[in-house]
C-alpha cells in the first residue's frame, strides 16, 4: 500500500537518491540548515535532463533561496504537492495542473517552457514507421505488429501522454509485446535500448541519454507531440507550511527575462533542450 510521505521523508529520499540538487550541497551542513529553501515536486525530466543543475545556482546566487528538488512522474509530483509536502509544483500535464488549481491545491498556473515528444526505436525498425510524423498511427502499427515497446508506466506527463496516443489509436496495449516499467525516462530509455524495443520520450531526456546503443528518434514533428511545462505555487491556504514568498520568488524568477534566458541557454551538444514561452518572461 502506498505510503504518504512527509515533507522530511522526501527531502531524505531526494538525497539518497541523488535528486538533491547542487543547490543542496555546501561547505557545511549547518550552514545549509541556516539558509532558507524551498521544496519543488517536479518531473522526471527536468531533473535527468539536466536542467536544474543549470538553472537552480543561478536562482540561488540571485535571491539567496535555495531549492530541494524532489523529482517524480508528474502524476506523484501533484500528489506530493496535494499532501502538503512541497511549495512549488513544476510539472508538465496541462490539463491535470489546471484541475490542480481548480481544486483549490494551488494559487495559479503558468507557463513556463516547452519541447516535445519523440518517439524512440531501434535501428532495425520492426514496425516500419521510421521517418514518420503521426504518432498515433505509429502506435497503432506498432501494436498491430506486436513489436516490443517499453513503457513508463508510472503515471507521469510522458506516460499519460503515451496513453492518450494508444486511447487514440483504439488500441488497449497488453500481451508480451508491451513492458510497463513503473520508471522514469532514463530507466526506460536504458531498458528500450536492452530489448530493442519502442518507447515514447521527451526530448530533453533524450539528448541527455548516452546509452543509446541501437535507438534512434523514428517519429517526431506531430503537433500532438508538443509538450508543455507549467509552475504552480501549492496554496498556503490549504497547507500553511508552505513557503509562499520564497515559492512565489522562484516561480516569478522563473517566467522573468532573466529566468527564460537561462533556460534557453541550457543546451546539450550545442541543442537546445527546452524554449521557453512564459508570458511575462517576453
Amino acid at each position: 500500500m502506498f505510503r504518504t510521505l512527509t515533507r522530511r521523508h522526501l527531502l531524505a529520499l531526494a538525497a539518497a537518491t541523488g535528486f538533491a540538487t547542487a543547490a543542496l550541497t555546501g561547505p557545511s551542513a549547518a550552514l545549509a540548515a541556516d539558509k532558507p529553501f524551498i521544496t519543488v515536486a517536479s518531473t522526471t525530466s527536468t531533473e535527468a535532463s539536466g536542467l536544474f543543475k543549470h538553472l537552480l545556482p543561478a536562482f540561488t546566487a540571485r535571491t539567496g533561496i535555495e531549492v530541494r528538488v524532489v523529482a517524480q512522474g508528474t502524476g506523484q509530483a501533484l500528489q506530493t504537492a496535494k499532501d502538503g509536502n512541497a511549495d512549488v509544483v513544476f510539472v508538465h500535464d496541462k490539463k491535470a495542473e489546471l484541475e490542480f488549481v481548480a481544486q483549490g491545491f494551488g494559487v495559479k498556473r503558468q507557463d513556463v517552457m516547452y519541447n516535445d515528444f519523440i518517439l524512440a526505436g531501434p535501428k532495425a525498425d520492426p514496425a516500419g514507421i521510421k521517418g514518420g510524423k503521426d504518432i498515433v498511427a505509429a502506435m497503432k502499427t506498432i501494436a498491430g505488429k506486436s513489436a516490443p515497446f517499453a513503457s513508463r508506466g508510472d503515471d507521469s506527463g510522458t506516460d499519460r501522454a503515451e496513453k492518450r496516443f494508444w486511447k487514440e489509436a483504439g488500441v488497449a496495449p497488453k500481451g508480451d509485446w508491451y513492458r510497463e516499467l513503473g520508471a522514469g525516462m532514463g530507466q526506460t530509455l536504458n531498458t528500450a535500448a536492452a530489448m530493442d524495443a519502442y518507447t515514447l520520450s521527451d526530448r530533453g531526456t533524450w539528448l541527455s541519454f548516452t546509452n543509446r546503443q541501437n535507438l534512434e528518434i523514428v517519429v517526431q514533428g506531430d503537433p500532438r507531440l508538443f509538450n508543455q511545462y507549467g509552475v504552480i505555487l501549492v496554496n498556503p491556504g490549504r497547507h500553511p507550511t508552505v513557503k509562499a514568498k520564497e515559492g512565489q520568488a522562484f516561480i516569478d524568477w522563473l517566467v522573468s527575462k532573466d529566468g527564460q534566458a537561462a533556460i534557453a541557454d541550457y543546451k546539450v551538444g550545442g541543442e537546445q533542450l527546452f524554449f521557453p514561452n512564459a508570458a511575462s518572461g517576453s
